[in-house]
């Protein structure tokens, strides 16, 4: 077996770990030519490129390996696996730019079709790291789509529900392509509610990305909402959802006031987020969150009184 792997890309392997068998197949192990200028480590086998090590970063020579191994396979193990890794090493910003120049981002975007769950988490997992990269977004964007279909349509509270949360909110820290959330922003709100704790504060995350930006209010305040909404400015809820709810209506009104739009009503339908957040009832839940115990809770609900 040690002859086959100088050959070059060799058709599979044994790999033990953690008490579970994986099939994979093997990368050649390439030999580094010359013995000066900057030293690389080894080349390594696909058993050590998809062992997942975050203190392990793969060189560019090793990524291309390990992205062919990605596009070539059927296997959903090696997949899996490989998409660890290739997530992993889009965790180092070096990484991110080179994993994007070897045409990487469209053979993990390919993944998100799978029909596994296993590997659409993983895939969404990978992209997510690699969406840190301002440049890498801009080929991101075209899943943004599909991304927010599946995290609508697919189980609620689920890993891959929460980790297509991750990317959206990834893809909403800058403004650039916010637009593209348009249509969904009622979805979001559903998910809100209806979601676990965790679900509620990550589709918080990513509505706090929104209610930044002037361009998003009206989109924001037009969704139509279930009035249970207001149920999460209730003093019982827990800290890292109220300050979240209570500051998705401070960043609403501060945009409200910079567009000069607070002193005239839009438009808004019954039902829609305006109606409830400059309604009576938000104000008075807000009023009694003055006398909430925690300190950040009364502070943010403090200085939130005179714009209500």
């Amino acid at each position: 077996m040690g002859g086959a792997r100088d050959v070059g890309w060799v058709a599979a392997g044994l790999v033990l770990g953690a008490g579970a068998c994986y099939c994979i197949y093997r990368l050649t192990r390439g030999r580094r030519r010359g013995g000066r200028g900057l030293r690389l480590r080894p080349s390594r086998s696909a058993e050590d490129l998809t062992n997942g090590s975050y203190d392990d970063v793969l060189n560019a020579e090793q990524l291309q390996k390990l992205l062919y191994l990605l596009e070539s396979t059927e296997d959903p193990v090696i997949i899996e696996r490989a998409l660890v890794t290739v997530g992993n090493n889009a965790a180092f910003s070096v990484n991110q730019a080179i994993i994007r120049e070897l045409g990487g981002i469209p053979i993990v975007g390919n993944k998100i079709n799978s029909p596994d769950p296993n590997i659409k988490e993983k895939a969404l997992n990978a992209l997510n790291n690699l969406s840190v990269n301002v440049e890498n977004q801009i080929k991101i964007k075209i899943y943004i789509n599909q991304v927010c279909e599946d995290v609508f349509s697919g189980s609620l509270n689920s890993a891959v529900q929460l980790a297509g949360l991750r990317l959206l909110t990834n893809m909403t820290v800058t403004n650039d392509h916010q637009h593209m959330f348009q249509s969904y922003i009622t979805d979001l709100f559903q998910v809100l509610l209806t979601g676990n704790g965790n679900t509620k504060v990550q589709v918080l995350k990513l509505l706090l990305n929104l209610s930044e930006n002037p361009a998003m209010t009206e989109g924001l305040l037009g969704a139509q909402v279930d009035s249970s909404f207001l149920s999460l400015y209730d003093g019982h809820v827990a800290k890292e959802i109220l300050l979240r709810v209570l500051t998705l209506f401070q960043n609403i009104n501060n945009c409200l006031k910079m567009e000069g739009h607070l002193a005239v009503q839009p438009t808004f339908t019954n039902g829609s987020l305006f109606f409830l957040l400059y309604g009576e009832e938000c104000a008075q839940k807000i009023r009694a969150l003055v006398h909430h115990h925690d300190a950040e809770v009364k502070e943010k609900a403090v200085t939130m009184i005179p714009t209500i």
